[in-house]
């Protein structure tokens, strides 16, 4: 990930390479591009005579017919820079970079750094083989903490609130000793397919399951009060509004399919 001139001095001051070979490479090292860059090397006079150049510009070549027929080509770069694990991979390599625009008006996307990388590798299985035999292996390993990250980062920026459950309808109460209210309301739900839950406390407060419905992004609640029961309805609470709705309790089941097919 070094920029070039540093990688030119290194290779002139530290690796004893003359300044025109070190050109020579960095000619090379600077292309990235698409099929029509491998088409390119392939009729350059100094890789047309050398033979594994001309084998891995023949296997890019086909892995980018291939990526043509999967129209992803637009997602992938041919770079000439990248080199992984010199002493282990044997063939193409391979690294993943997410990429981020500013906002809707920026034409190139910004790099944000590599969440992913691997390629191909022959050589480890015989290394446990007895006759040390090449098995072809491709591998990539994924940086799930850098992902993690960037998706935390993303949430933060955009403000959005991420929902850490199913759940459809948190059935609550206002009153005390309406537990077996709220265990009969949940069953009714539960045999309707609906996917709801309750704080299996036996008098809990109001005012924590209605939190508890806006840290884990429950978008419903059902509340069973003395009076609801009375007038045989349930009071269905929109959690991101707060509006509250009288709902007839044979109407429940179909108000909350339309109200979640709303969230």
């Amino acid at each position: 990930q070094m920029p070039w001139e540093e990688v030119r001095s290194e290779m002139v001051g530290e690796k004893g390479l003359s300044p025109e070979a070190a050109d020579h490479i960095g000619e090379y090292v600077q292309l990235h591009g698409g099929l029509e860059l491998i088409e390119r090397l392939l009729q350059d006079p100094k890789l047309s005579q050398n033979k594994l150049a001309k084998e891995g510009l023949g296997d890019m070549k086909l892995l980018f017919e291939y990526l043509t027929l999967f129209g992803i080509t637009g997602k992938i770069s041919f770079d000439l820079s990248l080199a992984r694990g010199l002493d282990y991979y044997t063939g193409v390599i391979f690294e993943a970079v997410l990429l981020q625009q500013e906002n809707e008006h920026v034409e190139e996307p910004v790099s944000v750094g590599s969440v992913a990388g691997g390629g191909r590798y022959d050589g480890l299985v015989g290394m446990f083989d007895p006759k040390g035999r090449k098995v072809p292996c491709v591998g990539v390993s994924i940086g799930i903490e850098r992902i993690f990250s960037i998706l935390e980062q993303r949430l933060e920026a955009s403000e959005e609130k991420i929902r850490t459950t199913e759940t459809q309808v948190l059935v609550a109460s206002a009153q005390k000793k309406l537990l077996e209210e709220r265990l009969k309301l949940i069953s009714e739900l539960w045999d309707a397919g609906i996917k709801a839950e309750m704080l299996y406390k036996k008098n809990p407060k109001l005012l924590n399951q209605l939190q508890y419905c806006e840290d884990t992004g429950i978008p419903l609640v059902a509340i069973v009060g003395e009076q609801e029961l009375k007038d045989g309805v349930v009071k269905l609470r929109i959690v991101a509004t707060r509006e509250e709705v009288n709902v007839r309790r044979e109407s429940l089941v179909e108000e909350i399919r339309i109200r979640t097919s709303q969230c």
